[in-house]
């Protein structure tokens, strides 16, 4: 039952649990005697002396004090201990600050700096750091193109990293953007889109790490992918209109431009021919024209010398040319006779051929038939000068 219920044993226990021995009353306990007893036992830890008898000395609780203390100061030499002391890999540096101020750059190595004077930034600086972004660029030729990009980079210089720029990597950011939209103003949407991708990210990456120096931010780029390039889903479809469009174009021209490389060279070449067959003929008509004059010349010189041959010469050269260039042919007799002889080569030169079985033509055989008969009559007419 309860304590204080009535009829219940309220006179032999409290509530404390202490029960009441001959009249005299005893309550809570302490807080600060139980206080007391523990700065004693602390005390006593740290060579502090205990109270003997209940009583309280001004020692034992100086004692007790100092050693509270000294527990404090150890576990905060310990902390600073464990603060200052720090590694830094293979693949790290780390820059210390003194008061504010450059003070060195730790290698690898065990190493120990001493803050709050200290301030330490360790950084990995072989890693390569990856950076990609993608938006919506304007071409040169004002068509809207979304160009996703990766830039690899990493930290060359961790003094310039740390100390030049207040957050390196968020201007490496903005860097980036302005040089691909640059880069992607100065560009036609066809060069972005297929074969111009490697030479934009070479001009990215070079404008980019110019950028880059002129901030001294300690960063230097390895690489730039600029990713397949498309245009936004809002216009996709107008956009691949646009494309077939050009592609047509473009076929036109290179249909155009076969039919010129098939048209033009023939052109030429006949141009060619003609201007070849003309000069030809000018040399021609050049040299057979200085050829009868020489002829003319050195005929005029033979006349002076002999004129009777020479005019019967020239009357015989130029029947014979007369005669070889027809197919009909008169024989006179000698001189007192009537007589004429026709001769009818061409009928002659077909009977013949038809006999024969092979085509004959009256070009070919008249002017021997001619030269012939011509001889026949300079020697009937040498004989006839011979008998008078």
């Amino acid at each position: 039952m309860a304590w204080n219920e009535p009829g219940g044993n309220s006179n032999n226990q409290d509530p404390w649990g202490g029960r009441k021995k001959g009249g005299s009353k005893q309550g809570p306990p302490d807080l600060d005697e139980a206080f007391r007893k523990l700065q004693e036992s602390l005390g006593g830890l740290f060579g502090g002396k205990k109270r003997s008898g209940g009583g309280d000395s001004s020692g034992s609780r100086r004692g007790g004090s100092y050693g509270l203390i000294g527990i404090v100061l150890g576990i905060l030499a310990i902390l600073w201990l464990y603060n200052a002391i720090y590694v830094v890999d293979e693949q790290e540096q780390a820059v210390v600050l003194r008061f504010g101020k450059y003070y060195e750059t730790v290698g690898p190595g065990l190493n120990l700096y001493f803050p709050p004077f200290d301030k330490r930034f360790q950084e990995n600086v072989t890693r390569e750091r990856a950076y990609s972004k993608q938006g919506q660029m304007l071409t040169e030729d004002e068509n809207i193109v979304e160009v996703p990009l990766t830039v690899q980079y990493k930290i060359t210089s961790l003094k310039d990293f740390v100390l030049n720029v207040d957050q390196p990597e968020v201007s490496l950011q903005h860097a980036t953007e302005s040089a691909l939209r640059h880069v992607v103003g100065s560009t036609a949407m066809d060069q972005v889109l297929t074969e111009g991708r490697e030479l934009m990210a070479s001009e990215i990456k070079q404008r980019l790490q110019r950028f880059l120096d002129t901030y001294r931010t300690g960063i230097t780029v390895t690489q730039v992918n600029v990713q397949s390039a498309a245009a936004p889903r809002e216009v996709q479809e107008a956009f691949d209109d646009v494309i077939r469009a050009r592609e047509d174009e473009q076929r036109a021209k290179n249909q155009a431009e076969a039919y010129a490389n098939g048209v033009v060279p023939e052109a030429r070449g006949q141009a060619q021919r003609i201007i070849e067959d003309a000069n030809g003929y000018r040399d021609e008509v050049v040299s057979r024209a200085q050829g009868e004059a020489d002829r003319f010349t050195k005929l005029v010189f033979e006349y002076r010398k002999a004129p009777e041959v020479t005019r019967q010469r020239l009357y015989l050269d130029t029947m014979q040319e007369v005669f070889s260039n027809t197919s009909k042919v008169l024989v006179t007799g000698e001189k007192g006779q009537n007589n004429l002889l026709y001769l009818p080569l061409d009928k002659m030169i077909d009977n013949r051929g038809a006999a024969n079985g092979t085509p004959s033509t009256v070009t070919s055989s008249a002017p021997d038939i001619g030269s012939r008969v011509a001889t026949d009559l300079q020697q009937r007419d040498l004989r006839s000068r011979e008998s008078r």
